[in-house]
């Protein structure tokens, strides 16, 4: 049987059609329905409360999605192509973003983009790569600097100060401390609940850390819940131009944790037990800290001196 071929101008009206009234079939619910262009804004509106929890990694996204966003424009699509893949990571690039930012920002967006995948909302994926990220210099506290820096703090705020030694001798993170409950504190002991990987870990305390968190409860929720991150970086920040560290843009306040990982490695404890007690949840990540074990090598010069 012939078929008569379509005039141009019906081709061309059901090319557009074609393009733009695709269809979603849900294999669950043998549903269809209308897929229809959005913006990089509204689908982190319908999903970030459903993929992120509260808390401090969430802020975090919701800032790099909302940047991802103004980048993109505002423009609204069914497909997020590749070519606005590559316009992104090209400008957060020309804006001074490292590899392991960029990362980062990526890791949110493939996780948002997935999702509005999943429940129809686009219907094609762009292919994500990891950028190569460069290992830097770890910045660590010497013991030196930390009593100039911490001395600074103390003359300007006594609950900062108690709140940076604990930092130090735990090796938390600032928005761990900051939002420990008494009930987190048992037997010379600090649960930390609030986390980075969603994964509760409990650490021991040295004598001076146990001591910092020994002040009057009142109402306090915690030993130092009546401070905010914003107030303690200001502070953090005035008390090392003071020391002469101003200028070295490392200085900031997770310095503390990398000081603490530093110390223990140094110290001898083994990388796997340092993993635990940062929280790390994969060993790679800890391995950063692991050219600091010189002792470990000690035994091959002996073997090397005889030669």
């Amino acid at each position: 049987m012939l078929v008569a071929p379509l005039d141009t101008q019906q081709d061309a009206r059901f090319s557009v059609q074609f393009e733009y009234d695709l269809h979603y079939s849900s294999s669950a619910h043998q549903t269809r329905r209308l897929v229809r262009d959005h913006t990089l804004a509204e689908l982190t509106a319908q999903y970030i409360g459903i993929l992120w929890d509260e808390g401090s990694h969430k802020v975090n996204v919701r800032s790099f999605l909302g940047e991802i966003a103004e980048i993109v424009g505002g423009e609204r699509f069914s497909v997020f192509s590749q070519e606005m893949l590559d316009f992104v990571i090209g400008t957060l690039r020309e804006r001074g973003n490292s590899n392991a930012t960029i990362n980062r920002k990526m890791a949110a967006l493939s996780k948002l983009l997935r999702k509005a995948c999943k429940m129809g909302d686009i219907y094609n994926l762009p292919e994500f790569r990891r950028q190569k990220e460069r290992q830097g210099r770890i910045r660590f506290l010497e013991f030196e600097e930390e009593q100039r820096l911490f001395s600074a703090i103390r003359a300007r705020c006594e609950d900062s100060y108690r709140l940076s030694v604990f930092l130090v001798d735990t090796g938390c993170r600032l928005g761990e401390a900051i939002g420990l409950s008494w009930n987190d504190l048992q037997d010379s002991r600090s649960t930390f609940w609030l986390t980075k990987s969603g994964r509760s870990r409990t650490v021991p305390l040295t004598s001076r850390a146990r001591e910092a968190t020994l002040i009057a409860r009142g109402r306090l929720k915690g030993p130092f819940s009546m401070h905010s991150q914003v107030r303690f970086r200001a502070i953090w920040n005035e008390a090392k131009a003071e020391v002469g560290l101003g200028r070295d843009d490392q200085v900031v306040p997770h310095i503390l944790r990398h000081t603490c990982a530093s110390r223990l490695v140094r110290g001898g404890i083994d990388i796997r037990r340092v993993q635990m007690w940062l929280g790390h949840q994969t060993l790679q990540m800890t391995m950063r800290y692991a050219h600091l074990a010189t002792n470990d090598l000690d035994s091959c010069v002996a073997v090397l001196e005889h030669h």
